[in-house]
């Protein structure tokens, strides 16, 4: 079973919340690991991938003036692992920014099971009124603060 964070259009979109929903599977995507920058921007991950095509370049740089080749290849390997591995994380980071929230997490076999879960919960929840703050008043004063010299974290009253 897969785990899918599921994000909400923020309301300012204009869409119903159920029906702009994006659902993003928690786990390792194959094709960011293959291809990170076409997988970022697939994904309208722009930001991200003008610095991972910038640091690329970088990494190539730093290894043609040091001489160190073959160390490139494998840096730029870190990079699609991570891409691979956090893809998820990456997206649902991006759409944060971006003012979506984050509904909740369900567990489901495909995306389609995982719609139908949403989209059942999201009937079953409505709108419920947040109570108002109450404001609780002390009922004791607090203890008046003893002067002296402290030492180190703590605090000693009455020994100087």
């Amino acid at each position: 079973m897969a785990i899918h964070v599921v994000m909400e259009p923020p309301a300012s979109a204009g869409k119903n919340a159920s029906e702009g929903a994006v659902f993003v599977r928690d786990g390792f995507y194959f094709f960011g690991f293959i291809a990170p920058l076409l997988w970022m921007l697939w994904h309208r991950l722009w930001v991200l991938a003008a610095l991972t095509f910038a640091v690329t370049l970088a990494l190539g740089a730093v290894g043609e003036w040091t001489e160190l080749i073959a160390a490139v290849p494998l840096l730029s390997l870190l990079i699609s692992l991570y891409v691979g591995l956090e893809g998820g994380a990456l997206r649902v980071a991006a759409l944060r920014r971006a003012g979506w929230r984050q509904w909740g997490v369900i567990e489901a076999d495909t995306i389609e099971d995982a719609e139908m879960r949403y989209l059942y919960a999201a009937d079953d929840v409505t709108e419920e009124p947040q109570p108002a703050a109450v404001a609780i008043s002390p009922t004791a004063s607090p203890r008046p603060q003893t002067s002296g010299a402290a030492l180190g974290l703590l605090h000693y009253p009455g020994r100087n």
